[in-house]
């Protein structure tokens, strides 16, 4: 990774995310020890200059833990209650461990439905800037696993997912991940079979997809998947992402400086050419879908290929109740997503316009304020 250490140390704004495992031993009590390294590392990033911003798991562990219980919960409301417990549990340890090095922090409680509408989204990074610029103050923030439901899948994956979303909320230089498995590989590591480490990815190729294994730990939620997930918003997003190992967290100040990274075991995940503007980010990455347009081969090169507005006419199927501004999903015609754009229409005139020019729509729907079903600067293509 060494050839890569001058993009890593201009970093300026950095987000850490540390999981579960690292944070906590196998009985799920709070592994103080580590935590009070990982404290000492930001702190002194912090006082470097650096923004920092934590995004931390671990409140069910320490939950478990506190409670006294045996194993990880498995229903949903003793998850939330262990949670419960644990939150407080974590901000404590934070809150005490960062003061002694003289350091404010700011706790964020978030669920993905936070993030998938588009006003909270807004509201959420002007609070995680202020706390940054303005106050100078270390954001922490974990999903809100109190309120969090399982049933809608809106799970962020351990907080790999959610992390690389706020990196691209507040537009960050550099995400690193500290994680049980400390890097990307050939295969499973835990299989028994040989394989080798992937110090750079620049692209998710379907191999790379096929070398991540399931979830870590009893402890988590996460794994190989959800990481590559939180790489692919990162590279589309224009940030560095370094996967590397959260068993010693005094790694983190050999990566920013510089020193002993041709020893470091871990994955650099490079951005690619086409970095997305903000707006699209939570287009492509956070907004939930409520809805899907099925659209034929010819709207599909149209899209993809020349960057065009989807009109009515290239419309196949519509399925999902949606509204004019919601986001919705656009589908090739075997099924596949090719693009999320932001309808102008309903669901129910989609159905009525759809086979149809454009020169149609005043006709079959009374009115034609727009063109477009979804407009070319409300469209977000193929971020997979």
């Amino acid at each position: 990774m060494r050839e890569y250490s001058a993009m890593i140390q201009k970093a300026q704004r950095i987000v850490v995310k540390v999981g579960t495992s690292t944070l906590t031993y196998s009985s799920g009590r709070l592994n103080i020890k580590r935590l009070e390294k990982l404290v000492r590392e930001l702190a002194n990033l912090y006082n470097s200059g650096k923004e920092i911003i934590l995004v931390t798991s671990g409140a069910v562990g320490a939950g478990v833990g506190r409670l006294g219980l045996p194993d990880k919960p498995l229903s949903l409301p003793q998850r939330q209650a262990a949670a419960a417990v644990g939150q407080g549990l974590m901000m404590e340890m934070y809150a005490k461990f960062f003061m002694e090095y003289g350091v404010t922090v700011g706790q964020i409680l978030l669920t993905r439905d936070d993030m998938g509408d588009r006003q909270r989204y807004l509201n959420i990074r002007n609070t995680m800037l202020m706390l940054v610029n303005e106050y100078k103050t270390i954001p922490i923030i974990n999903e809100n696993d109190t309120v969090a439901t399982d049933e809608l899948r809106l799970r962020f994956g351990d907080n790999d997912t959610l992390s690389a979303l706020v990196a691209a909320l507040v537009g960050a230089d550099l995400l690193i991940i500290l994680s049980d498995i400390p890097c990307l590989y050939t295969g499973d590591p835990r299989s028994g079979k040989k394989v080798e480490p992937i110090t750079v990815v620049r692209e998710l190729t379907p191999e790379i997809m096929a070398a991540a294994g399931e979830a870590g730990t009893s402890r988590g939620t996460g794994g190989m998947i959800t990481k590559l997930e939180a790489a692919r918003i990162a590279m589309h997003s224009g940030i560095i992402m370094l996967l590397t190992s959260g068993a010693e967290p005094e790694i983190i100040d050999e990566i920013i400086n510089g020193r002993g990274l041709e020893n470091t075991l871990g994955t650099v995940f490079l951005p690619g050419n086409g970095r997305l503007h903000q707006r699209e980010r939570w287009i492509a990455f956070a907004g939930q879908p409520q809805g899907e347009i099925r659209i034929d081969e010819g709207a599909v090169t149209a899209l993809v290929d020349k960057k065009k507005s989807l009109l009515p006419s290239g419309i196949i199927a519509v399925h999902g109740s949606f509204g004019p501004g919601d986001l919705v999903r656009i589908m090739a015609p075997g099924g596949t997503e090719v693009a999320r754009g932001l309808t102008n229409f309903s669901a129910e005139e989609v159905r009525k316009i759809m086979g149809e020019k454009t020169s149609s729509i005043s006709k079959i729907l009374g009115t034609k304020s727009y063109e477009e079903v979804v407009h070319r600067n409300n469209l977000v293509c193929d971020c997979k």
